[in-house]
């Protein structure tokens, strides 16, 4: 059974102007992206800027996420790391707030071989008792996890999916091939939905679906509902905002897109800074254009 099918959110992690985790914030955009349809939470990812939150922070976002949420959608955590012992540790202390899945990126900078993560995600999913989603995000880790690789882990029990982010649809295609009905693929990359869908993904983990969960909800539902050429027509169509959302370092642009919607998502931590002038009017111009402003 699939964690979820459709469109899952990778939440920016709102700050109020003392630099502290905002909760009510949180709440507002949380409430906000179940009512326009997103089909899946996952709190402290990439986008929700996990590598500048301590273990306690950590917690006190999934715990406001499942506080809000529960019940409506699935609750998946983010917590991934370079350091197995503090994954369990953290992992563990998740699995008793009530989250339905953990999402594991690759270990960065130290980083690991093929078989290391083999060893790794194994032994991590053998402790916790909720099933797992891989995240492959080499731009990030400096590690691509190989189709062979998510082939040996798709074996084990609880690892149930991966959020594929290598922008390699052919390495996707094939971990498709290998793994079969055994593991979910997810795209995590908002410019290559609909083609992860047309080899059997499940959905997508998404950044652009902060801003427009509607619209990214709709374009899986419609590929899954068989009415393909209109779901590639709204991939091609939010192919420009997706741009700029990445034209500078994520979440950057997206919180600024928030913060220009009004939900308050405030700056990134350190050492990300604001975008500049000129990506502003390029982002605030082109949501306009796309309907969300």
């Amino acid at each position: 059974m699939s964690i979820f099918i459709g469109s899952g959110t990778a939440v920016c992690t709102p700050f109020s102007k003392d630099g502290n985790f905002n909760p009510k914030a949180y709440e507002k955009h949380l409430q906000f992206l179940i009512e326009n349809g997103t089909d899946a939470i996952i709190a402290c990812g990439s986008t929700g800027e996990v590598s500048t939150l301590n273990n306690d922070e950590h917690i006190e976002v999934v715990r406001c996420a499942v506080a809000t949420v529960k019940g409506k959608v699935p609750v998946i955590a983010g917590a991934g790391g370079n350091d197995t012992r503090n994954i369990l540790e953290l992992g563990s202390r998740l699995v008793k707030e009530g989250v339905d899945a953990i999402m594991l990126a690759t270990p960065y900078y130290n980083k690991t071989s093929q078989r290391g993560l083999v060893e790794h995600f194994s032994l991590i999913a053998s402790k916790l008792s909720v099933p797992i989603i891989l995240y492959n995000v080499p731009v990030r880790t400096a590690l691509n996890m190989l189709p062979k690789t998510v082939y040996e882990l798709s074996k084990v029990e609880n690892i149930a999916a991966v959020k594929e982010a290598s922008g390699d649809i052919t390495q996707i295609a094939y971990i498709a091939e290998l793994c079969g009905d055994n593991i979910d693929i997810y795209s995590g990359n908002d410019d290559h939905v609909v083609p992860v869908l047309s080899v059997g993904g499940k959905g997508v983990i998404s950044t652009i679906a902060n801003i427009a969960p509607r619209q990214m909800s709709e374009l899986v539902k419609k590929y899954l509902n068989g009415e393909v050429k209109e779901s590639a027509k709204m991939q091609l169509g939010m192919n420009a905002l997706v741009r700029l959302l990445f034209a500078d370092v994520n979440p950057m642009p997206v919180k600024e897109a928030l913060n220009i919607m009004g939900f308050e998502a405030g700056a990134c931590r350190m050492p990300l800074t604001n975008i500049d002038d000129s990506l502003k009017e390029q982002l605030t111009a082109e949501m306009k254009r796309y309907g969300i402003l």
